[in-house]
């Protein structure tokens, strides 16, 4: 079990959806990666003495949670260190890595594919796509072209930096290219996960209301970009964007916030833009 949040993260299932990719080996890879799931270790051993101890039953959860901080540490210091050698093997190649996290059926897959087709023949992209079980959208992703990974985390609830090398060795993207990173729908623990990720892209839909900000912080803290997502709706919904815009700063004062909708194409551009301006050029 995942010391961070409960889930089991040790049977992710990957597999590679060819789409018009370049085709070519490349022999470098990222060094770690085999198998995926975090450090189980159990830490180190405590033996506390409790003489005349009232509750013993309290002194047992003391013990509990001090274990649990330590599995926590132990955990996110392993992932933090193989994030950076993701991150080393990127920029060595010259490809960019976004994150993108959102709640689930926020329009993740939906914004991919229009944007895929709309940058086809301008930006390589490839794509690493987290779910707990099922191909649905990786089938949808390789059916706008782009070469895609499947990574099916189980009971997991968010993708590591282990199973990012993974898939990241299965795609093999080439120098100049975009790789997007489509996490496991979740407010919550992939905020956590550093993936080696130049940029974290959170999605947040007029549907689910404007309070996810205030809510969730951790997630919108990271954020490099915040995309409101699915504005056709607005006439129809709740929203309040003075509200949720003030709200993300608040939480990310540096971050950029637009809007769009990946069904009506409003907005589309400003974030083809964004990414093309952080797309490393070719390599020759």
């Amino acid at each position: 079990m995942c010391a961070t949040c409960g889930c089991s993260g040790a049977s992710a299932v990957i597999r590679l959806f060819p789409g018009r990719g370049h085709g070519h080996p490349h022999r470098d890879h990222p060094p770690h990666g085999h198998g995926s799931g975090h450090d189980h270790g159990a830490g180190p051993d405590h033996d506390h003495e409790h003489a005349g101890a009232a509750d013993p039953l309290a002194a047992t959860q003391a013990e509990a949670d001090e274990r649990t901080v330590l599995l926590e540490q132990k955990v996110l210091a392993k992932n933090d260190r193989l994030a950076e050698i993701n991150r080393e093997w990127l920029r060595q190649r010259g490809v960019l890595a976004v994150n993108l996290m959102s709640s689930p059926g926020a329009g993740k897959t939906t914004l991919l594919e229009r944007t895929a087709r709309e940058l086809a023949g301008k930006v390589v992209i490839s794509v690493i796509e987290g779910d707990q079980a099922g191909a649905l959208d990786a089938e949808r992703i390789r059916s706008s072209g782009c070469r895609v990974v499947q990574i099916n985390t189980g009971a997991g609830c968010h993708l590591d930096a282990e199973m990012a090398a993974d898939g990241l060795r299965a795609l093999d993207p080439p120098g100049g290219s975009l790789v997007v990173i489509e996490n496991v729908g979740n407010l919550v623990c992939p905020a956590l996960f550093d993936l080696g990720e130049q940029a974290r892209v959170v999605l947040a839909s007029v549907t689910e209301g404007d309070d996810k900000p205030v809510k969730y912080p951790h997630m919108f803290r990271r954020a490099d970009l915040v995309l409101v997502s699915k504005t056709d709706l607005l006439p129809y919904v709740d929203f309040d964007g003075r509200r949720h815009a003030a709200d993300v700063r608040r939480a990310s004062p540096n971050a950029l916030m637009l809007q769009l909708s990946a069904t009506t194409g409003a907005g589309m551009q400003e974030w083809y833009d964004w990414l093309r301006r952080r797309t490393p050029a070719p390599q020759e």
